[in-house]
C-alpha cells in the first residue's frame, strides 16, 4: 500500500529518449513533463529528479526540464550502444538511491521499456512502492504489470483537453460538426468503456468477499486499491467517469452493487442479500414442513378420558380415526392412543387408594 501523502517521498528517473519516442509515434504534438509532475505532487513530495538521454539529439526540450528542476544526464548516442548506456546508468542511479536514502519509499520510472522490469522487482523487494509513467500503444505489459501503479501520458492529455474544452465556448461548436454516425460510434465506446469498468470493479468485490469470507460491507478506498494492485494501469477517468465515486453509483443503479456511507462519511460497497421468500426479516419463513402438520389436523387427536368413563380397545379406535388417512399417517397415530392409555392406566389396575402407614402407638401414660 502506498503511504499518505504527509510521508510520501518520491525519486523520479524519466528514460526521456524511450517517452519522447512514445509521445512522437502517438502523434502528441510534443512531450510535455508539467501534467506527469502535476499528477505525482497530488501524491506526495519529489526529491529527486533525473532524466537521461543524448540531450545534444533533443535540445528543444533542455529549457524545459530546467525549468521543471530535473538533473540531466548526458549519455551520448554511440551507435547501438546509447540507449543500453542510458538504461544501465539509470538502473546504477535508482539501485544506490534505494541501498543509501532509506527515506525514499516511492520511486517514478517514466519509460515503456520493459527492460526496467527487473529494476521494478528489485525495488519492490525492498519495500518500495513504484510508479510507471509512460505512453499507452509504446509501453510494455510487463512493465506494467511488475509496476505497483501506472499512469498513462494519453490519460493526462485527455484530461488537460476536457478541462480546456469546459473553458473554451467553441468547443461545443466543435462538437456539433461531428456526424450522427461519428456521435453514435464515441458513445458507444464510451459505454463499452463504462461496462469493463463496472465488470471489473464488481468481479473485483467478488474476490475480496470470497477471501474474506463473509458478506460484509468493503470499504471503497480499499476496493479501489485492490483494483489497482489487479490492473496497475487503472483510472476511472479512462473508463468515463470522473470520480471512482461515480464508478461505484453506476454499479448499485445496475443493480450489481449497492453503495452506502458511515457516520464518519467514509464510502463502503456491500451487496444485499435478503432472500426473496421472506419478505420481513422479523417474520420466520414459510416452507413445505409446515403444510406436514396441516394434514396431520384433519384427523382429531384422542381426548383423554376421565377415570369413570367407558372406554374401546385401541385397535378399534385406530381402525375408527385411521380410515380417511393413509396407512403411514395411521402408525405415526398410533402413538398417541398409546400416551393416553399409559396416563390412564393407573385408574385401571390399580385401585384408587392412598397407601399408609402405620402410625406407631401413642405411649401410655401414667
Amino acid at each position: 500500500m502506498a503511504a499518505s501523502p504527509d510521508t510520501v517521498s518520491m525519486a523520479m528517473f524519466c528514460d526521456f529518449e524511450n517517452v519522447a519516442l512514445g509521445v512522437r509515434d502517438a502523434n502528441y504534438e510534443k512531450f510535455d513533463i508539467k501534467p506527469v509532475l502535476e499528477r505525482l505532487l497530488l501524491k506526495g513530495s519529489i526529491v529527486l529528479k533525473k532524466a537521461y538521454c543524448d540531450w545534444d539529439r533533443y535540445k528543444g526540450f533542455k529549457a524545459t526540464m530546467h525549468e521543471a528542476n530535473f538533473e540531466l544526464i548526458e549519455i551520448p548516442h554511440v551507435r547501438q550502444s546509447g540507449k543500453n548506456s542510458a538504461d544501465i546508468r539509470m538502473v546504477v542511479d535508482a539501485l544506490d538511491l534505494c541501498y543509501t536514502k532509506s527515506h525514499v519509499n516511492t520511486f517514478v520510472i517514466v519509460s515503456g521499456d520493459s527492460d526496467f522490469s527487473p529494476l521494478v522487482s528489485k525495488l519492490r523487494e525492498n519495500a518500495k512502492y513504484v510508479i510507471g509513467v509512460g505512453v499507452k500503444q509504446s509501453t510494455s505489459d510487463l512493465l506494467i504489470a511488475n509496476c505497483d501503479e501506472f499512469i498513462f501520458y494519453d490519460d493526462l492529455v485527455r484530461e488537460i483537453q476536457r478541462s480546456a474544452a469546459r473553458r473554451d465556448p467553441k468547443a461545443g461548436q466543435l462538437a456539433a460538426r461531428r456526424t450522427p454516425e461519428e456521435d453514435k460510434q464515441r458513445k458507444d465506446e464510451l459505454e463499452a468503456r463504462k461496462s469493463e469498468a463496472v465488470e471489473l470493479a464488481v468481479a473485483t468485490f467478488d474476490a475480496l468477499v470470497a477471501e474474506r469470507g463473509d458478506s460484509g460491507k468493503i470499504w471503497a478506498s480499499m476496493l479501489k486499491e485492490a483494483i489497482k494492485r489487479r490492473k496497475p494501469d487503472f483510472n476511472e477517468s479512462y473508463y468515463g467517469f470522473r470520480a471512482f465515486g461515480n464508478l461505484l453509483e453506476e454499479a448499485q443503479s445496475r443493480g450489481l452493487l449497492e453503495l452506502g456511507r458511515d457516520e464518519k462519511s467514509n464510502a463502503f460497497v456491500y451487496r444485499s442479500s435478503v432472500p426473496a421468500l421472506q419478505a420481513n426479516p422479523g417474520e420466520p419463513m414459510v416452507t413445505e414442513v409446515a403444510l406436514v402438520p396441516e394434514e396431520a389436523s384433519t384427523a382429531p387427536a384422542p381426548k383423554r378420558r376421565g377415570r369413570g368413563s367407558s372406554k374401546r380397545p385401541i385397535k378399534e379406535e385406530a381402525q375408527s380415526q385411521a380410515d380417511p388417512l393413509p396407512a403411514p399417517t395411521v402408525q405415526a397415530e398410533s402413538t398417541v392412543p398409546t400416551l393416553a392409555e399409559a396416563l390412564d392406566a393407573p385408574s385401571e389396575n390399580k385401585p384408587a387408594t392412598r397407601s399408609r402407614r402405620g402410625r406407631k402407638a401413642a405411649p401410655e401414660t401414667a
